[in-house]
C-alpha cells in the first residue's frame, strides 16, 4: 500500500475517510475488506483536488506506478462527502492511444479496438477538453476522430497516459469548484467548502474475448422496495452501457429473452452473494456496477440503490425489520419530504410535462381536471363526478364549498400561508398559489397564461402541488401507497418522539382522518367553518346583519343546536383525546356577499330591501379587517356570539359524556392582546358552564386558553397566562404582524427576498427562529415562569414543518398541531428531532 499526502492506495487496512476521500472512496474500500473482487483503486483527498484545480498536480508517476496491465487502461470516478452533492460524471478508458489500440486489435479484434479508442477520444473532447459535440457526430474511425479532435482542439491528441490522466483529474477538479455545481450542490444542503475526492481504479476488460461485459444490479423494485433483481447486462461493454442498449440481457431468467443467470449461471451466483453481503455489511440496499472478463466477475462500484418515495419507507422498515439496523435510524433515513410525497397523489415518474404556469407549491399532491371558475361550477362538475380544478384570482369564504367539491385550487394572488393553502392542505387538496403569471377573467370565463395561451373554463389542466407547476392536459398520475411500512414508520415514530403532535381539524371529515394518522388530539377546531354550511350560512349572515342584541340572540338561537351537534359528533369521535376550539375568529364582513348577486339573494332570504342589507354590509366594512373587529374584540363588543360557542360546547360535552365519552374540551380565546380580555370572556365562560351543569346535572369541565398570535400577547405571557391552562402559539398570524407582512400577498415579491438573501426562507413556510421565534421562546419562558404548569403548543401552519417542529421542541413546547394531511410528516419530524436531541446529550455525557 502507497500512502501519499495526496493520494492513497485502497486497501482494507488504508486511511481511507469518507470526510476526507469522499463516500465513493470509502464504499470501495469497505468492498475490499468483503473479499470482494475490485480492481486497483486509488482514492485522491478532497484537498488534493482542491491543488489540481488551482494547478497543483501530485505526483503521478508515483499513481501510475500502483497500477499494471497492457495495456493500462483508468477510470476515474467522482466521491463527494454525501452522494445526493452530486459530482463530475465517470471518464472511462483513460490510457486509449495508439500503442493500446494496437494491443487491444490483437488481443479482442479490430472492431471492439475501434470501438473502445473511439469512445475515449470522444469522451475526452467533449466532457474534457469541453469541445462541441456536432463535429464528432457520425464518425466511426478513431484515426479520423483523432484528426478532428487535433483540428477542433489546435493540438495533437495527447498519447502518453499520464497527459490524458493530469487532463481528466483538472477538469473534474475545475468541474467541482464552478459556479453552476456550487450552487446545485448547496441546494441540496452541502456547505460552501464541500470537497470532492476522485477515485481511480484500473478498467477490468469487459470487452475482451470469450464471455466479458458489463452491467449494473440492484436486489429491490426502485418503485415498491420489495425484493426484485432487476438491471441489464451487456457483452463487449463497459461501464453503465448495459442501461441503454435494446440488446441487453436481462439478469433473472425472464420469458422475454436471454438472461446473465442462463448465460453465466456461477457469475450471477456471485453477484447474488454480492448484493446480499452488501445489504447486512454496508446496512443498505445497494446498486452495483459490474464487469465480466472473460468469464471473471469484477466488481466496479457500489452505490445507493435510486428509489422511489415508497420504496425509501420500505427499504428503510424492511432493514430494520430484519435486525440490520435499528428503528430509530430506519425513522431517520426516511426525510420529511420523501414522506409527504408518499401522502399524496403524484405525477407518475417519467411523464413529460407540457408547462403553463410555475406558482407557488401551497399543498402537496397532483391533480387533472377541468377548469371551473367559481364554487357553483365546481359543485356541478362534482354532481356530474367530473374532476375539476377551481381557479380563483385569492380563494375568500364563500369559496370552501367550491374547494371541498374541487380536486385541486390555483390562484393568481396569495402565498403559502393564504386563504386558500390553508383550506387546501386541511382537505388534503393539491394547490398552487400566486401564479401572478396568469389573468383570471371570471366574466369571460378564461384564464390567460404566459404567452398569451387563452384557456376557457372545462379546458383540462394539471396542478404539481409539490413543484407547484401548472400542465396542460391531463397527466397520468401514482396513487399513494400507506401501507404496511408506511405504518411501520409511523408506530416507531410515535414511540420515540417526545413532543405531542394533534391536528387542526374543523370537520368530523377533518378529526376521522386525523385519528387514521394517530394524532394525540385536536390542537385548533375553527368554529367557523362550521358555518360556511349553505343551510348554516344564511342564518349566520342574519345574526352579522341584525340591529339590536335580541335580533342577534334570535338568530344565534338557530345556530346553537347546529353547532352542538357539531361539538357532540366531534367529541365522541375523539373518545379520550383532547380537543381545542377556538371560538370565532375571523371578522365578520367574510361571511357577507361582496357582490351584487350575493346581495340580492340575501336580501330575499332575510326578506329586507335591496338597500338595506347593502347598507349594513356597508357599515361592517373596514379600512384593516385583519386587525380590526375580530377575535377576542369580537368576544367583548358582541358577547352573545361566544355564548352561543360556549353553551353549544359545554351542552356537546353533556351529551357525548351521556353516550359514554371521555370529554374535557379546551376553550381557546383567539387574537389576545392584554389580560382584561382574558378576564371578561372567561367569566361569561365560566357563568354559562355553570348554568350548563345545574340544567344538565353534569360535570362538566374544561380547560380555558389563549391563542398567543401577536406580539405583545408574547410580550405580556406572564399576565395573560393567570387566567389560562395553555398558550397555543399561532404562527401564521405572529409571523404577519412581527414582520409587518401580509400573508396574502408576500407571494408577489417573497421569491426575491429568498433569492437574494433578505430573508434565508419564506417565514410563512418555515418559522424565522431568530424574530418570530425569539418572541417564541420569550413568551414561552415568561408563560412557565408565572405558572409552571402550562401547557405551551404551536397551531400555525408552521406546525407541519420539520424545522419549526425541531424548535418547538428545543423550546420546550408539549405539542404542535398542522392540518391533518401534515401529520405523519410532524410525527416524523418529532421523533428525528428527539434522535438528534437525545444523540447530543448522550454525546455530552460520553
Amino acid at each position: 500500500m502507497l500512502d501519499t499526502p495526496g493520494f492513497t492506495e485502497i486497501t482494507s487496512t488504508a486511511d481511507i475517510a469518507a470526510g476526507r476521500h469522499g463516500r465513493r472512496a470509502k464504499c470501495l474500500q469497505r468492498l475490499i475488506r468483503m473479499d470482494l473482487p475490485v480492481p486497483p483503486t486509488v482514492a485522491i483527498a478532497f484537498d488534493t483536488v482542491r491543488a489540481i484545480a488551482e494547478g497543483d498536480l501530485p505526483d503521478l508517476s508515483t499513481l501510475l506506478s500502483l497500477f499494471d496491465g497492457q495495456p493500462m487502461l483508468l477510470s476515474v470516478r467522482s466521491s463527494s462527502e454525501t452522494p445526493d452533492w452530486g459530482g463530475p460524471g465517470a471518464v472511462l478508458g483513460i490510457g486509449m492511444n495508439d500503442a493500446a489500440h494496437a494491443i487491444l486489435s490483437n488481443t479482442l479484434g479490430h472492431d471492439a479496438a475501434d470501438a473502445a479508442y473511439l469512445r475515449f477520444i470522444r469522451t475526452f473532447a467533449t466532457e474534457v477538453m469541453r469541445l462541441d459535440e456536432d463535429p464528432f457526430e457520425g464518425v466511426e474511425d478513431p484515426a479520423k476522430a483523432r484528426a478532428l479532435y487535433e483540428e477542433e482542439a489546435d493540438e495533437p491528441f495527447p498519447q502518453d497516459i499520464r497527459d490524458q490522466l493530469a487532463a481528466v483529474l483538472r477538469s473534474m477538479a475545475r468541474a467541482w469548484e464552478g459556479t453552476s455545481a456550487r450552487l446545485l450542490r448547496e441546494a441540496q444542503g452541502a456547505p460552501v467548502d464541500a470537497g470532492l475526492g476522485l477515485v481511480v481504479q484500473r478498467m477490468a476488460q469487459g470487452m475482451g474475448a470469450g464471455q466479458s461485459g458489463s452491467g449494473v444490479i440492484q436486489f429491490v423494485d426502485p418503485e415498491t422496495g420489495e425484493p426484485q433483481i432487476t438491471g441489464r447486462y451487456l457483452g463487449q461493454a463497459l461501464g453503465r452501457d448495459a442501461l441503454h442498449k435494446a440488446d441487453a440481457l436481462f439478469l433473472r431468467r425472464d420469458p422475454r429473452g436471454p438472461s446473465l443467470e442462463e448465460l453465466l449461471p456461477e457469475v450471477f451466483a456471485e453477484l447474488v452473494e454480492a448484493g446480499a453481503a452488501c445489504r447486512t455489511r454496508l446496512r443498505e440496499e445497494m446498486q452495483i456496477e459490474f464487469t465480466i472478463d472473460q468469464g471473471r466477475l469484477h466488481i466496479l462500484d457500489a452505490v445507493r440503490c435510486p428509489r422511489d418515495a415508497r420504496a425509501s419507507v420500505a427499504i428503510a422498515t424492511a432493514l430494520a425489520r430484519d435486525g440490520i439496523i435499528p428503528r430509530a435510524e430506519a425513522v431517520e433515513r426516511v426525510t420529511p419530504a420523501t414522506l409527504a410525497r408518499l401522502l399524496h397523489r403524484q405525477i407518475a415518474p417519467g411523464v413529460a410535462r407540457d408547462l403553463l404556469a410555475n406558482g407557488i407549491a401551497a399543498s402537496p399532491g397532483a391533480a387533472s381536471g377541468r377548469i371551473v371558475l367559481d364554487s357553483a361550477a365546481a359543485q356541478a362538475a362534482l354532481a356530474r363526478d367530473e374532476p375539476c380544478i377551481l381557479i380563483r384570482r385569492e380563494t375568500t369564504p364563500d369559496d370552501v364549498r367550491g374547494m371541498h367539491a374541487a380536486d385541486g385550487v390555483l390562484t393568481e394572488r396569495g402565498g403559502i400561508t393564504s386563504h386558500a393553502a390553508v383550506i387546501a392542505r386541511g382537505l388534503g387538496l393539491p394547490c398552487v398559489a400566486g401564479a401572478t403569471s396568469i389573468r383570471v377573467d371570471e366574466r369571460k370565463g378564461t384564464v390567460i397564461f404566459p404567452g398569451g395561451l387563452k384557456l376557457q373554463a372545462g379546458d383540462e389542466i394539471t396542478l404539481d402541488g409539490a413543484t407547484g407547476e401548472v400542465l396542460r392536459g391531463v397527466v397520468a398520475m401514482q396513487e399513494p401507497q400507506l401501507g404496511g411500512p408506511f405504518a411501520d414508520l409511523m408506530a416507531w415514530s410515535d414511540q420515540i418522539r417526545d413532543i405531542g403532535v394533534r391536528a387542526n381539524a374543523d370537520t368530523v371529515a377533518d378529526a376521522t382522518l386525523a385519528r387514521r394518522f394517530g394524532v394525540d388530539g385536536i390542537g385548533l377546531c375553527r368554529t367557523e367553518h362550521m358555518f360556511f354550511d349553505p343551510a348554516r350560512l344564511t342564518v349566520v349572515r342574519e345574526m352579522i346583519l341584525a340591529e339590536n342584541a335580541r335580533d342577534r340572540e334570535a338568530a344565534l338561537a338557530r345556530l346553537l343546536p347546529m353547532q352542538r351537534a357539531d361539538f357532540t359528533e366531534l367529541f365522541q369521535l375523539m373518545d379520550g383525546l383532547p380537543v381545542t376550539i377556538r371560538l370565532l375568529d375571523p371578522p365578520l364582513h367574510e361571511f357577507l356577499p361582496a357582490e351584487g348577486e350575493g346581495m340580492r339573494a340575501l336580501a330575499e332570504a332575510l326578506d329586507r330591501p335591496l338597500s338595506e342589507v347593502k347598507r349594513r354590509i356597508r357599515s361592517l366594512q373596514e379600512y384593516n379587517p385583519m386587525l380590526g373587529m375580530r377575535g377576542v374584540r369580537l368576544g367583548v363588543s358582541v358577547p352573545e356570539i361566544y355564548d352561543m360557542q360556549a353553551r353549544a360546547i359545554f351542552e356537546a360535552t353533556a351529551d357525548a359524556m351521556q353516550n359514554g365519552a371521555k370529554v374535557v374540551p379546551e376553550i381557546m380565546i383567539p387574537l389576545v392582546t392584554a389580560r382584561r380580555e382574558v378576564e371578561l370572556v372567561g367569566r361569561r365562560i365560566e357563568a354559562i358552564a355553570a348554568a350548563v351543569r345545574r340544567e344538565r346535572r353534569a360535570v362538566v369541565e374544561y380547560r380555558l386558553g389563549v391563542m398567543v398570535e401577536t406580539p405583545r400577547a408574547a410580550l405580556r405571557a406572564a399576565e395573560i397566562v393567570e387566567g389560562a391552562s395553555f398558550l397555543s402559539f399561532g404562527t401564521n398570524d405572529l409571523t404577519q404582524m412581527t414582520y409587518g407582512l401580509s400573508r396574502d400577498d408576500a407571494g408577489r415579491f417573497m421569491s426575491a427576498y429568498v433569492n437574494e438573501g433578505v430573508f434565508q426562507e419564506d417565514p410563512f413556510q418555515t418559522l424565522d427562529v431568530d424574530g418570530v421565534g425569539e418572541l417564541l421562546l420569550l413568551g414561552a419562558r415568561r408563560g412557565r415562569e408565572a405558572r409552571p404548569d402550562v401547557t405551551l403548543a404551536l397551531c400555525g401552519e408552521h406546525g407541519g414543518n420539520p424545522e419549526s417542529v425541531a424548535f418547538c421542541r428545543f423550546a420546550g413546547f408539549d405539542y404542535v398541531s398542522c392540518s391533518p394531511f401534515r401529520v405523519p410528516i410532524a410525527k416524523l419530524s418529532a421523533a428525528q428531532a428527539t434522535i438528534l436531541a437525545k444523540g447530543g446529550e448522550r454525546s455530552q455525557a460520553d
